[in-house]
């Protein structure tokens, strides 16, 4: 089922791997096109707009745009026992990986009398998307609100695209599980708004009085917007970003397994199918030095897969030009694969895997041994599941806490520490041709003129 790639015997440089991992076709600028005039219109036409681009991509126009708490309490109350269990579960795991995460302030005394602090600072106001097409995701509810509520944001805003085949009082709505997570966090300002039309409305900010629409809606505009979506929602934060910072341009889910002939051949199939099940373009990667595994992997695939859900969708995946069965002459061959592929997620189920995971450097997120499936970290680890895609964990890293802090330096220097200083400055200014930086020293101390008896440029 999984294309087979030997790299056997191979020179294995990161141009020519780059090269032979391809991952799906994912055409930003194209979806750009068509998200541009959705963005325009939200931004000309606010609400209007809004519930417009709803009827059309949802089929259905929600009660109201902000979900009222009532809805969001009769979420909570009609949870099922085992999923409230679950769910507060994860998100005690998640809290408690998380708060270890905010870094403190630090003052650093340069010289006498003169001090930089360093204050970490949260932005004003987020927005969190939260997908709501193939499947609904109410453990990115969790993976987003957390590390914003740790990091003290002021205003939280979570948006969803609104569901015709909901039932009751949800129809409408989001889906009622992700609604009835965002009150179990304590969220209250949620909007029934998916796609490219939510993330443009959070930009802008929309105002609706309701004296036409019935439905008045004040959603004033976020500073940030985080959270994984579809090709048309990344489009809509590359064309935002600037007006708001966004975290990444997500791309489709990617697994990437490292395995030797100690590791079980269902175990890795059945990873390998968990992550396929998301998308078409999910990405299935298979690095192994052994024979034997690959075969009784593809021999598990084939099992597995007509007996799942979502056979369909999961073939499709593994059989895209995306996911591979990646031939090795060892694990050391393997580690450059990994290095130069830079996956979302990592599974290391081989011999010594803590050896292994030490000396991988660009991964989103390590899991590490027979016992730790990506799937765990999705749901309950206490891990982000926000995490880089398309080889972007080369340079960046999953959601966090610092995702939502900035780092603000706060300078006092007394008069005696910028005297001593001083001279420095100008000659720094002088020799960058900035004669003016230098200017607002002598400004203060005409001793540091540079014609000045003991000054800098004293010949």
């Amino acid at each position: 089922m999984l294309t087979r790639l030997d790299l056997r015997r191979k020179e294995l440089d990161a141009r020519t791997l780059r090269d032979l991992l391809p991952r799906a076709e994912f055409d930003i600028e194209a979806a750009a096109h068509d998200v541009l005039p959705i963005c325009d219109a939200v931004r000309e036409r606010g609400a209007e707009a809004v519930r417009e681009y709803s009827v059309t991509f949802d089929d259905v126009r929600p009660p109201h745009l902000r979900v009222p708490a009532e809805i969001i309490e009769a979420a909570v109350s009609g949870l099922k026992p085992a999923l409230r269990e679950a769910l507060e579960e994860s998100i005690r795991r998640v809290r408690l990986v998380h708060q270890d995460q905010r870094r403190p302030n630090t003052m650093t005394r340069v010289t006498p009398n003169g001090l930089v602090a360093e204050r970490w600072v949260p932005v004003e106001r987020v927005g969190l998307y939260v997908p709501g097409g193939l499947a609904v995701y109410p453990s990115s509810v969790i993976m987003n609100v957390i590390p914003a509520q740790l990091a003290e944001v002021g205003s939280i805003a979570v948006v969803s695209a609104p569901q015709k085949l909901n039932t009751g009082v949800f129809v409408g709505y989001p889906d009622p599980t992700i609604l009835a997570t965002c009150g179990l966090l304590g969220v209250e300002e949620v909007y029934a708004v998916g796609g490219a039309q939510a993330v443009a409305m959070l930009a802008y900010g929309i105002r609706d009085d309701g004296s036409v629409s019935g439905d008045p809606v004040d959603c004033q505009p976020v500073t940030m917007v985080t959270g994984p979506g579809n090709i048309y929602v990344t489009a809509a934060k590359r064309i935002l970003k600037g007006l708001i910072a966004i975290d990444a341009e997500a791309g489709p889910t990617e697994i990437l397994i490292l395995a030797d002939r100690t590791a079980n051949a269902e175990f890795v199939a059945a990873d390998l199918i968990s992550q396929a099940e998301h998308d078409p373009l999910a990405a299935a990667v298979l690095v192994t030095d052994d024979l034997q595994l690959a075969s009784a992997v593809q021999e598990s695939l084939a099992r597995r897969v007509p007996a799942t859900k979502h056979a369909a969708r999961i073939e499709q995946a593994l059989r895209g030009r995306q996911s591979r069965l990646v031939l090795v002459d060892d694990m050391a061959a393997g580690l450059k694969v990994v290095d130069a592929y830079a996956p979302e997620h990592l599974e290391i189920q081989a011999m010594d895997p803590h050896r292994l995971a030490a000396k991988v450097i660009n991964a989103g997120a390590i899991f590490v041994g027979s016992y730790t499936p990506v799937s765990l970290g999705d749901y309950a680890a206490g891990s982000n599941h926000v995490l880089p895609t398309a080889g972007t964990s080369r340079h960046s890293g999953g959601l966090s806490v610092q995702s939502f802090l900035r780092i603000m330096h706060i300078v006092d220097y007394s008069e005696s520490a910028l005297r001593r200083i001083g001279k420095h400055v100008v000659t720094l200014a002088e020799a960058e041709d900035l004669p003016a930086h230098g200017q607002a020293i002598t400004a203060r101390f005409d001793d540091l003129l540079p014609d000045a008896p003991g000054s800098a440029n004293r010949s």
